[in-house]
């Protein structure tokens, strides 16, 4: 007969509280008759390869059962709040576990009736967001035990570093009366003074497709190992470093210009590719493509007080970053709407000027008749050649929501531009393809001047030419599907 023993293995907790250092990770047990044993972890060993924006991450840990007896082992890591885990295997032995995806209690049924019957069986199973634990029964005396879970992850970016992380901690936590799960994401803290005792093994294959620099971690030694400008391998100076806090890894983009890369990959299930697209640094006014920027503030009764202020003062800030070729239009509603151009100007001192007094002068009162300034906001300016923005400041407490959505979708974002990059006496061959068109949308194709026909086997078609400055009625109508153009013709 053998003792049914229940180990628990805690990966290391935050050093910093209350008053007590990490523990070490290990595999602690309770036999019936209270006699406390151990059966170490050995070495965690962390693999990652990160690919452009995205990291694959492979962790080893080895444990061995030291004892006589047969043991179960639970064991609990933390793993990255959003990361993807795809693959568990658990070598006991000479016997290899492959993980299966099940739901919750179809897995733990499994599990443990596979345990009862004393065979060798896993169980992954997420705690938190975070936090994972396995657990392995029938552990025979002496044998080896290596356990590998595989995740993907997307790496963290802003202001042009990227940033990988590796959690290495599980931080304690406070637990109130009712939470039943307690001691699965609780590891024990060890006394004061005393540390954790294993060691670990980080490497890091970047291949950041892009060239990059400044790569180093803020939180451990490393070396890095450079292939060319965009690969490196990154390891742990110190291979047996103890794992008391979190693995930073962070870097940042080579270059002051735009810079592109393609990453592939191949396996059985196909191939693919990622293309990657680094902005610079900073973009000056010589670089930077004219824009037409349109403001839409909403003043109406519910937007008085903080509200209004704030985006008084978000919109204040956009005007401080227009550039001399942008031009700008504000446009405010409530109960009627109030347009302060008749067309958008240049971001000249003289017309910030002006805008700035028009903005200070808004103050939150009436209704929220929207519709009207939705309308004003997507009239484009024919032939402005910019590319059009539309800033719109609002709570959005209005009952007629999905009439304001619908609107929106009426315009064909392809022929508003097409409309402003163009002279608006220029005329434009299209052909329009049609699928379930109203009476009325073929009324109003016609009264454009387009000829209907259906060639067989087709769909409905029109076609014909437009003047550019009237391709906004051609976007309204929501019954076009495709729109097809030729090069355009001189003006007539």
């Amino acid at each position: 007969m053998h003792l049914a023993i229940r180990m628990v293995c805690m990966l290391p907790l935050a050093a910093s509280l209350l008053g007590q250092e990490a523990t070490q990770a290990s595999l602690h047990g309770r036999t019936t008759q209270g006699r406390e044993t151990e059966c170490p972890l050995r070495h965690t060993s962390v693999k990652a390869a990160i690919s452009g924006m995205v990291a694959r991450v492979s962790v080893i840990q080895e444990f061995q059962n030291t004892l006589a007896e047969k043991i179960e082992a639970v064991y609990t890591s933390p793993l990255p709040h959003d990361a993807a885990v795809d693959r568990m295997t658990m070598t006991v032995g000479s016997r290899v576990i492959v993980g299966k995806i099940k739901s919750r209690e179809e897995a733990r049924a499994i599990y443990q009736a596979a345990r009862d019957a004393g065979r060798v069986a896993g169980l992954l199973d997420q705690q938190r967001p975070n936090i994972f634990t396995q657990s392995v029964a029938n552990i025979q005396p002496g044998d080896a035990i290596h356990v590998e879970i595989s995740y993907v992850e997307t790496l963290r970016y802003e202001e042009g570093r990227f940033e990988f992380v590796f959690p290495m901690v599980v931080a304690p936590r406070y637990h109130p009366r009712r939470v039943t799960d307690a001691a699965r994401v609780s590891p024990p803290l060890t006394p004061e003074g005393t540390r954790a005792g294993h060691d670990i093994s980080v490497e890091v294959a970047l291949d950041a497709g892009v060239p990059i620099g400044n790569v180093a971690s803020p939180s451990h030694p490393v070396e890095v190992l450079w292939a060319n400008a965009s690969r490196a391998t990154v390891r742990l100076k110190d291979q047996q470093t103890i794992p008391n806090k979190d693995f930073l890894l962070r870097y940042e983009s080579a270059g002051g210009k735009i810079q592109d890369g393609v990453l592939a990959h191949r396996s059985a299930k196909g191939g693919y590719f990622a293309v990657i697209l680094e902005p610079p640094h900073k973009i000056g006014a010589a670089d930077a493509s004219p824009k037409e920027l349109i403001f839409v503030l909403d003043t109406s009764g519910s937007m008085m007080g903080f509200p209004i202020e704030k985006a008084k003062e978000a919109m204040q800030l956009a005007l401080g970053g227009l550039y001399s070729q942008d031009t700008f239009n504000l446009i405010t509603f409530s109960g009627d709407t109030e347009i302060l151009f008749p067309q958008p100007v240049p971001a000249t001192p003289e017309n910030l000027a002006i805008a700035r007094l028009f903005l200070n002068s808004r103050s939150g009162s009436g209704g929220t008749e929207m519709m009207k300034a939705i309308r004003a906001a997507f009239e484009p300016t024919v032939g402005s050649g910019r590319v059009r923005v539309v800033c719109f400041m609002t709570d959005g407490a209005v009952g007629n929501d999905m009439e304001i959505l619908a609107e929106v979708q009426k315009v064909d974002p392809a022929l508003v531009k097409l409309s402003q990059a163009s002279d608006p006496a220029t005329q434009i061959e299209i052909r329009v393809l049609l699928r379930d068109a109203s009476s009325a949308t073929l009324d109003a194709l016609r009264a454009l001047g387009f000829t209907m026909s259906k060639p067989p086997g087709s769909d409905l078609q029109a076609g014909g030419k437009i003047a550019a400055g009237k391709l906004v009625e051609l976007a309204r109508l929501n019954a076009v599907r495709f729109v097809i153009r030729t090069a355009p013709s001189a003006p007539r």
